[in-house]
């Protein structure tokens, strides 16, 4: 006999895509709408529009809905279960695993990073491209996603940090300039020309530009949120002393 849980789940995969993605229709694009509410729960999708009315940028929630699709499909794909929440350090060292791993060493013993099956069924709804997902942002976004939650996750563990410190080091992948716009230093010369007046919104705008390029590059919707509390105190970039930085 089918339960009343049975048939609201029944309910919820015959909704029309638009009407369970709700405030999040304008940043899942059309072709992707099913996908993402075939792998979103309910309380996943709670989660992002929740952000969505508090005016999280559109960029950043967009990058956190595609990589939650992706954390489900892949845990439905390595575990035949659906993300749960906290998330077990087990789950999150598996996804170390199965991502971070040495690609060299895969190429030697296909029983290395992620399994067959799973990277098949990740290919196979189009989640997985041929460069490799953005494994470390797809990490921090999980990270994030628990403390929207509310929840204590493992991601400050001395394991999974160790862990992805080892992956790092291992992995031989060939770094990618992650725009194809990316700025160079003599525009950022140029701009922070426009910023010497001295006034307190040209020593804000220097900052944040330095702050932008110092650390890889960054989204405008980041440097606006970005608190002092969340900077770390790190040693200079040699590169940047030239910018009137000094140690």
């Amino acid at each position: 006999m089918a339960t009343d849980e049975d048939a609201e789940r029944s309910t919820e995969t015959n909704q029309d895509p638009s009407d369970r993605l709700g405030a999040l229709i304008s940043v899942v694009s059309f072709e992707r709408q099913d996908l993402v509410t075939d792998l979103l729960t309910e309380a996943d999708l709670n989660t992002l529009k929740h952000l969505a009315r508090k005016g999280t940028p559109e960029n950043s929630l967009r990058a956190l809905t595609s990589d939650l699709a992706y954390l489900e499909a892949w845990c439905l794909a390595a575990t035949d279960q659906a993300l749960s929440w906290p998330a077990p350090e087990s789950l999150t060292l598996k996804y170390v695993a199965h991502h971070l791993y040495d690609a060299a060493e895969r190429a030697r013993n296909p029983d290395h990073g992620m399994p067959e099956n799973v990277e098949l069924e990740l290919r196979t709804r189009g989640l997985l491209r041929t460069e490799g997902p953005q494994a470390r942002r797809k990490l921090s976004s999980w990270a994030t996603l628990h403390r929207i939650r509310g929840e204590k996750g493992p991601f400050e563990s001395p394991s999974l940090r160790e862990a992805v410190k080892r992956a790092a080091k291992a992995a031989d992948r060939p770094r990618e300039r992650n725009s194809r716009r990316a700025i160079t230093r003599s525009v950022l010369e140029d701009l922070l020309d426009t910023c010497r007046d001295g006034s307190p919104a040209s020593l804000r705008d220097r900052a944040l530009l330095l702050v932008a390029f110092g650390s890889g590059g960054r989204r405008r919707s980041e440097l606006a949120s970005l608190k002092v509390k969340q900077l770390i105190e790190e040693e200079p970039v040699p590169g940047l002393l030239g910018f009137g930085c000094k140690k």
